[in-house]
C-alpha cells in the first residue's frame, strides 16, 4: 500500500478528527486492492493444499489469515459506517454510497469462495480432535454464512444474487438517508406562547435555542430575546416529539406533530414507499435463490427460534394477554378525558393517548415524570450505573486519562478496570440528540473486538454507546427522563457483553456469533436494575441540591412500570408480527401494498387502528435499513430471557448483597463472558440451571390474569 492514512490504520483507536470524505474516497479502493491480493494468496495456498497428496489444512492457516483480512476491512469500513451515523454530511454520504458497492463485492467474493468453503468443510469433516468446541462452532457458523452469501450458486444465479446484494445494500442506505432527511427537514415555527401551553420550561428553552441557531430562520430583533419571548422551533427529534405529544394541551399541536412524525419519508423526494416494495421483493428472490421459500425462513435458519410458527406462538401468547389489558387501559383514558369535560373523550385519537395517559399518572399515581428530571442528571446517572456494574460484576469504570480522538465534543471515553487493577476494555459514550447530523435511536457497536492471538499486541474490546437523549441547556446538565435512563442502561448492557468477554477468538467474542434473537438479553436485563432500590439511591440525586429521590416518587415509578403495559406490549407485538409476516407471507402477487397488509395485522394488534397518515413502515429503519429483517421479534424473545434472568436475583432477595454479588458474578461468567462461543440456550442453562419461561415477563409487565 502506497501510504498509511488514518482510515487505513487497521488497528487501535481511529483518529476520527483526521478522517475526511476525500480520504475515504481515496483510501478504501487501496484497502480493497490490498485485501484482494491477500485473499488471492490465501485461496492459492488452500488450493495447493487441496491438490496435494496430503491435505495440510488447520485452524491457524485458514481461519487466522481469514480473520486478519476480514478485521482490516471491518475496522476501516466500520469507522466509515460509524461516522456516517453520528456525523452525517452530504460529502460523507456521497462517498459512502460510492464505496459501498465495492465493499459488498469484496464481501461476496469471500463468502462465495469455493476454495474457502472446501477448506472449512475439510476442517469440520476431518477434525481429528484438532478443533475445540468454540472453533467448531465458529466454522459451522461461517459455513452457514457462506451458504447465505451464495457460495453454492453458479453462473446466472450467482450473477443475479450478487447484483441483488449490491442493490439491497444501496436501497437500505437510501432508506435510512430518507428517514434522516425527512426528520431534519420538517419543522414548525411557533411565535405565540399560548400555542405551547403545558410544555415544560426545560423544553421551551430547547425550542427557543433551536430557533436561534436555525440557519433557515431570520430572527432579527428576537435574536437576543429571552426563552419566554420565543420564537420556538419544533423539530422531529425524539426528545422534542415525546415532549410535545405528552405535555402539549393544544390538541391541534399534538395532532400536527404526530401526523408529521408517523408520515416521515412517505412523500416527496424522501418517499420510501417504492423502496419498501423493492426491498421485500428482492429479499424474497434472494431467499429462493438460496433454497428457502422466503426471507423469514432464511433469517430463522441461524437464530434460537426454530421456525416462524414458534415465533408466532410466542407473540400470540403475549398478544392475547396484552389485548385484554390494553382495552382496559383505553377505557381509563376515555374516563379521564370525560372527567375533564374534554370532547376528545368520545373520539380518542393516537395523538391523545400519551397526553391523557400522563394525566392519569398525575392524578392516579400523583406521578409527574417531567418534574423528576432534575433527579436524573446524566453525570449522576452514570455514576450510579458504574457503581451498579461494580456491585454486580466487580469492575470499576472511570474516565480515560490522556488524549483521545473523538468525532464530536459531546463524546466521552471511559476505561473498564477489572478487580485486579488491569484495564480490560474501554468505551465511547455519545449521549445527546443531534437531529441534523446524527441518526435517531440508540445503539451499541464495536470499535475494537477482543483479540489475544498476538500476545505481543493484545487488542482489548472498545465499544461505541450511542444515545439520543435530551442535551444540556446552558449551565443545566442533561436532565434525563426515566425512559432515557432506561435506554442508557439498555445500551450499556450491550456494551457489557462486548467488553467483558473472555472468549479468545474474535469471531465469537462479545456479541459476535451470538444468535440475533438472544443478543438483546444483556441489554434488557440491565433495564431491570433501574427500579432496584440500591441502584435508584445511586442514580437519582437532585442535580442542584444532591437530595435523594423521595421514596414516594420511587414507588410511583415502580407502579408506572406496569402502567399501560398492555398497549406498550401490543405496540411491540404489532411491529414484530408486521415484520415476520411481511417477510414470510407478503408478495407483490397478493395485490395489496405492504402498508395495507400491515393495516390488516393492526386489526388484532392495536386498540386504535392506524390513521391514513400513519405510514410507519416508511420509517421502520430496524428492518429496512438495519439488521432486524424478520428478526424484530428478537426484542420480545430476549425480553423473556432477560426477565427470567433478573428473577434469579429476585428469588434470593434484592437486599441479600452477598447472594446478589454471587449471582452477578455468575451472570458475568456465563452470559457476558461466553458471548458467541456456545449456543445461547446452553449458556443460559449454565447461568439459570434451566431454560427460560415467560412467567417472569408476564409478572413484571402486570399482565397476569386478574383473579
Amino acid at each position: 500500500m502506497n501510504s498509511i492514512t488514518p482510515i487505513l490504520a487497521g488497528k487501535g483507536l481511529p483518529q476520527y478528527e483526521e478522517i475526511t470524505a476525500e480520504q475515504i474516497q481515496e483510501s478504501i479502493p487501496l484497502l480493497l486492492k490490498d485485501l484482494s491480493k491477500s485473499f488471492d494468496s490465501l485461496e492459492k495456498e488452500i488450493q495447493r493444499n487441496l491438490d496435494g497428496e496430503k491435505v495440510n489444512l488447520y485452524w491457524d492457516n485458514v481461519m487466522h489469515p481469514l480473520q486478519k483480512i476480514e478485521e482490516r476491512m471491518r475496522w476501516s469500513w466500520g469507522v466509515v459506517c460509524h461516522l456516517n451515523a453520528v456525523c452525517n454530511s452530504d460529502e460523507l454520504r456521497k462517498v459512502y454510497s460510492i464505496q459501498q458497492p465495492e465493499i459488498i463485492r469484496f464481501s461476496n467474493r469471500i463468502g462465495q469462495s469455493k476454495q474457502l468453503y472446501k477448506a472449512l468443510s475439510f476442517l469440520i469433516n476431518n477434525n481429528d480432535e484438532n478443533l475445540n468446541e468454540i472453533q467448531t462452532r465458529i466454522i459451522k457458523t461461517e459455513l452457514m454464512s457462506m451458504k447465505h452469501r451464495g457460495v453454492g450458486l453458479n453462473g446466472e444465479e450467482k450473477a443475479e444474487f450478487n447484483k441483488n446484494s449490491e442493490r439491497l445494500a444501496g436501497l437500505s442506505t437510501q432508506f435510512g438517508n430518507n428517514v434522516l432527511d425527512a426528520t431534519k427537514e420538517w419543522s414548525l415555527l411557533i411565535t405565540d406562547i399560548s400555542q405551547l401551553e403545558g410544555i415544560p420550561e426545560r423544553v421551551l428553552k430547547v425550542l427557543a435555542n433551536a430557533a436561534r441557531t436555525s440557519k433557515n430562520i431570520s430572527l432579527d430583533s428576537h435574536s437576543e430575546s429571552k426563552n419566554s419571548e420565543g420564537p420556538w422551533l419544533i423539530e422531529l427529534d425524539m426528545p422534542t416529539y415525546i415532549s410535545i405529544i405528552t405535555y402539549a394541551k393544544r390538541r391541534q399541536l399534538r395532532e400536527t406533530i404526530y401526523k408529521a412524525y408517523v408520515s416521515r419519508a412517505s412523500d416527496g423526494k424522501n418517499n420510501n414507499t417504492d423502496l419498501i416494495n423493492e426491498i421485500l421483493s428482492i429479499r424474497r428472490s434472494q431467499a429462493k435463490l438460496l433454497g428457502y421459500r422466503n426471507w423469514a425462513e432464511l433469517s430463522l435458519a441461524n437464530k434460537m427460534a426454530k421456525d416462524v410458527n414458534e415465533v408466532k406462538a410466542l407473540l400470540e401468547d403475549l398478544r392475547s394477554a396484552a389485548m385484554i389489558a390494553a382495552k382496559e387501559e383505553m377505557k381509563q383514558i376515555q374516563i379521564i378525558a370525560a372527567k375533564h369535560n374534554s370532547p376528545e373523550a368520545d373520539d380518542i385519537q393516537p395523538w391523545d393517548i400519551s397526553y391523557w395517559s400522563e394525566m392519569i399518572k398525575k392524578e392516579k399515581f400523583k406521578l409527574d415524570q417531567e418534574s423528576l428530571r432534575p433527579w436524573f442528571p446524566l453525570p449522576q446517572v452514570l455514576d450510579g450505573l458504574f457503581k451498579l456494574s461494580q456491585r454486580l460484576f466487580n469492575i470499576t469504570i472511570k474516565p480515560a486519562s490522556g488524549n483521545y480522538s473523538k468525532w464530536h465534543d459531546d463524546v466521552g471515553y471511559f476505561d473498564v478496570i477489572d478487580s485486579n487493577g488491569s484495564k480490560i476494555a474501554s468505551f465511547f459514550l455519545d449521549p445527546y440528540s443531534r437531529p441534523k447530523t446524527k441518526r435517531g435511536g440508540a445503539w451499541m457497536d464495536e470499535c475494537l473486538t477482543r483479540d489475544i492471538s498476538n500476545k505481543q499486541d493484545v487488542v482489548l474490546p472498545i465499544a461505541y454507546l450511542i444515545c439520543n437523549q435530551t442535551p444540556p441547556a446552558g449551565e443545566i446538565p442533561s436532565l434525563m427522563s426515566f425512559e432515557e435512563v432506561q435506554t442508557l442502561f439498555h445500551e450499556f448492557g450491550h456494551g457489557l457483553q462486548h467488553m467483558l468477554t473472555t472468549v479468545d477468538y474474535p469471531q465469537a467474542a462479545g456479541i459476535n456469533n451470538v444468535e440475533w434473537d438472544a443478543v438483546e438479553l444483556p441489554s434488557q436485563f440491565m433495564e431491570n436494575w433501574c427500579l432496584d432500590q440500591t441502584t435508584i439511591n445511586e442514580i437519582a440525586k437532585h442535580w442542584e441540591t444532591g437530595e435523594a429521590l423521595p421514596k414516594e416518587e420511587f414507588e410511583k415509578l415502580k407502579l408506572n412500570k406496569k402502567f399501560n403495559t398492555g398497549m406498550a406490549t401490543l405496540r411491540q407485538i404489532h411491529f414484530a408480527l408486521t415484520d415476520i409476516k411481511l417477510h414470510h407471507e407478503w408478495t407483490q402477487d397478493m395485490g395489496i401494498s405492504p402498508d395495507k397488509f400491515r393495516r390488516q395485522i393492526a386489526k388484532s394488534t392495536t386498540v386504535t387502528e392506524p390513521i391514513p397518515e400513519d405510514q410507519f413502515l416508511c420509517a421502520f429503519s430496524h428492518i429496512f435499513a438495519g439488521g432486524y429483517a424478520a428478526g424484530y421479534y428478537s426484542y420480545k424473545w430476549a425480553e423473556v430471557l432477560s426477565a427470567d434472568a433478573f428473577s434469579a436475583f429476585e428469588e434470593v432477595g434484592m437486599e441479600n448483597n452477598v447472594e446478589i454479588k454471587n449471582i452477578g458474578e455468575k451472570f458475568r461468567e456465563t452470559i457476558l463472558s461466553l458471548g458467541g462461543s456456545q449456543h445461547p440456550a446452553d449458556i443460559y442453562k449454565l447461568f439459570r440451571g434451566r431454560p427460560a419461561n415467560t412467567n417472569a415477563l408476564i409478572r413484571h409487565s402486570g399482565l397476569e390474569p386478574k383473579s
